[in-house]
Parts: structure tokens; C-alpha cells; sequence
């Protein structure tokens, strides 16, 4: 008698299946399928998708049968945070990080130095924050962009000139700390001068601080008056804060690494009483998000 037994046959994943295991639509999947972009059958016109190789392909970071590039190295790029820097040592998650603005986060990610990028982008024309920064460049990758918090930004003065310092106006013949061009702080600081109809060179520029704490530093404890910074920060060094607007702050993670354990307990992390509860102590968030697919490659 002939064995009829499979224990070994391969497992296809059907369209829904795939689509919800990479957390995408099933649009997508046919577009991914008819660029050979991911490995797939056609049986009697259905779509099907062999498990096994699928997940091969997500663990190496394939493109349809070609290798990708080396394996991104665990460490976390893009803007500074205070809260972001925290959380990733708190949850014991063993990533590393690298802070040198939005701009060079995002840089760097796509050139795979990283595993994830912070990123607070501001595009004018559309009116929102950071989907339009990366959606040219990493439509059909493997990335996906998480929220992590809103975020209460505006002038940080020095408390002696809180009743001197009460809008942008009143930074003309002021000294400010401003960040390096390509954080995303700097592009938004330089967006608000231009709608305000202010000239930069009505203001004295400090040297660059290349992160948020440095920028609100300078203001504590050196010859600045004021920075472009944080509602957090202003309230940790006992600072004056006019408010400005809230921003996104986004996480732009690779989906290979999504799946992996450091980022897993990361992303858990931000699910917990913990993390919130630090956010409130630090003022100036709203962490209702974190955590939530904002947009997916």
C-alpha cells in the first residue's frame, strides 16, 4: 500500500494570510506577487505562497529570490528623544543608538545602519509629519513607520526672561541655541520664522547643539537665551516654555526587525503603565499611540 502520509509537505499561505502576516493589504500582496517581489505559486489562477520560503525571505531580508544587502547592525538612529532614550534603556531591549537628527536618521536607515530611525518631519504643503518624508523612498520596502508620541514643542527661555520672551517675535536681537540643518527640529524652527515673516539674521545664533538636550543645556547653563526645544526638557531644568505646537514623533522601524526580539520588547515596553507613567512625569507627551501602525511600506 502506497504511503499516503505528508509530513513533510510544504504549507501556502493564501492571500489574507499573507497580507495579515506582514500586516499589509491584500492589495499590496498582488502588487508584491507581480513584481516577483516576494516567493509565490500560481495554482489554476489562485495565488499561493509558500510559507517556509516566505519566512526565509523575511528573516534574510530578501527580495524575491536575490539576496539583500548585510543584516542591519541593532541600533537606533534618527532624532533625539528624551523619552525615546529612556525607554530603550529601561526595557533592557539592547539596542543601541545613534541621535544625529531626523534627517540623517532617515539617511542612514535607508543605507541599513540601523534598525530603526526617530523621526519628527514636518512637510508644509501636506500639513503633516513624516509619511510624506518617507514614503517615496521606501514604498514596497521592508519598513514600517510606528507612532511613539505628540509631542508639546516651543520656546525654552531662560526663566529670568519669561515676562521678555512671550512669542517668535521676541527672539529678534536674542541669542538662541538652534540644532544642526537636517534635524527635524531646525526645519521646523526655520518653517515658523519664514510664516512669522522673521529674518534669521535678526537673530543671534549660538554654535549648533546636535540634540535636544544639549540645545536646552546651553540655555541652563551657558550665555543663551532661548532654544527651539522641548515642554519636557524646560520642565526638568526648571526653564521658562512658550508653547508652539505639538508634533508627531514617529518610529520608523525595518520589518525584519519588527519580528525580532530586542524590538519586540521594545514595542512592549511601550505598552506598559511604566512607560506611560514616565511620560507624564516628564510632561509634554501624549503616548496614547505608541506603539500603533501609522504607515507600512
Amino acid at each position: 500500500m502506497a504511503n499516503t502520509d505528508t509530513p513533510t509537505a510544504e504549507r501556502y499561505l493564501t492571500v489574507p494570510e499573507l497580507a495579515a502576516l506582514l500586516r499589509i493589504k491584500e492589495r499590496k500582496v498582488y502588487d508584491l506577487a507581480a513584481t516577483g517581489a516576494v516567493p509565490c505559486s500560481k495554482v489554476t489562477g489562485k495565488l499561493l505562497f509558500p510559507e517556509q520560503a516566505v519566512r526565509r525571505w523575511l528573516e534574510r531580508g530578501q527580495t524575491g529570490t536575490a539576496q539583500s544587502h548585510t543584516a542591519r547592525p541593532a541600533v537606533f538612529l534618527g532624532s533625539h528623544d528624551p523619552l525615546l532614550d529612556w525607554a530603550l534603556r529601561q526595557s533592557e531591549c539592547g539596542i543601541a543608538t545613534y541621535f544625529d537628527g531626523s534627517q540623517d536618521g532617515l539617511d542612514r536607515f535607508i543605507a541599513r545602519e540601523g534598525v530603526a530611525a526617530g523621526l519628527h518631519m514636518f512637510d508644509a504643503v501636506t500639513d503633516s509629519w513624516n509619511v510624506s518624508a518617507i514614503e517615496n523612498d521606501l514604498s514596497g520596502s521592508e519598513a514600517v513607520l510606528l507612532g511613539f508620541a505628540k509631542r508639546r514643542r516651543g520656546l525654552v527661555i531662560k526663566s529670568a526672561l519669561a515676562s521678555e520672551i512671550q512669542s517668535l517675535a521676541d527672539l529678534v536681537g536674542r541669542t538662541i541655541t538652534p540644532r544642526q540643518a537636517g534635524a527635524g527640529t531646525r526645519t521646523l524652527f526655520d518653517h515658523l520664522l519664514r510664516e512669522a515673516g522673521i529674518l534669521p539674521d535678526t537673530i543671534q545664533m549660538r554654535p549648533v547643539a546636535r540634540s535636544e538636550a544639549d540645545a536646552v543645556l546651553d540655555v541652563a547653563s551657558g550665555p543663551s537665551d532661548a532654544t527651539f526645544g522641548l515642554k519636557a526638557l524646560a520642565a526638568q531644568h526648571h526653564l521658562g516654555f512658550v508653547p508652539l505646537i505639538e508634533e508627531r514623533f514617529d518610529l520608523l522601524v525595518s520589518r525584519r526587525a519588527f519580528f525580532e526580539p530586542p524590538m519586540q520588547r521594545f514595542i512592549r515596553f511601550l505598552q506598559s503603565a511604566e512607560f506611560t507613567d514616565h511620560a507624564v512625569t516628564l510632561q509634554g507627551y501624549d503616548v496614547s499611540e505608541a506603539g500603533t501602525v501609522r504607515w507600512n511600506g
